[in-house]
């Protein structure tokens, strides 16, 4: 396999573009996903690309995720502060995780600045934007690549 990876986005990415601009720029959801799946492709990725508002379905994308792909990257959103299950989930996926935030969560408020699944995951990409997505591709692809030789 070596190339299909997931992109699992959490709560409130739906409405990317309608909400806090100022925080999230004004790229919608579904240019976000045209944006990341030709991306991914061009770098000879297969891609799904999923969001959830519902803490158990992304815990169970996760867990279907082990058999069916070689990476992950995720944008629990509100979800890196609160979910022990995510966390857990992606603890046993075994494979190269990269976590993705469109802002700066350590920039923002208290609250958003302890991530409970930073410590699971491979490598992190915080506060550049929309963009932070084309960055994820990229080092998941490398990190893919790496893993083949």
């Amino acid at each position: 396999m070596n190339n299909k990876i997931i992109i699992i986005n959490g709560p409130n990415l739906n409405l990317l573009g309608e909400r806090e601009q100022s925080e999230y720029g004004s790229t919608t959801f579904e240019e976000l996903k045209k944006i990341c799946l030709n991306k991914s492709k061009d770098l000879g990725l297969i891609a799904d690309f999923s969001q959830s508002n519902i803490e158990g379905e992304i815990v169970n994308m996760i867990q279907n995720s082990r058999k069916n792909f070689d990476g992950i990257i995720i944008n629990a959103a509100a979800f890196t502060h609160t979910s022990i299950a995510i966390r857990d989930a992606l603890s046993i996926f075994k494979k190269p995780i990269i976590e993705l935030h469109i802002s700066n969560i350590y920039k923002r408020e208290e609250f958003r600045h302890k991530s409970l699944i930073s410590d699971v995951v491979t490598g992190g990409i915080f506060g550049l934007g929309a963009d932070g997505y084309i960055l994820a591709i990229i080092s998941m692809q490398k990190l893919l690549q790496n893993e083949n030789q």
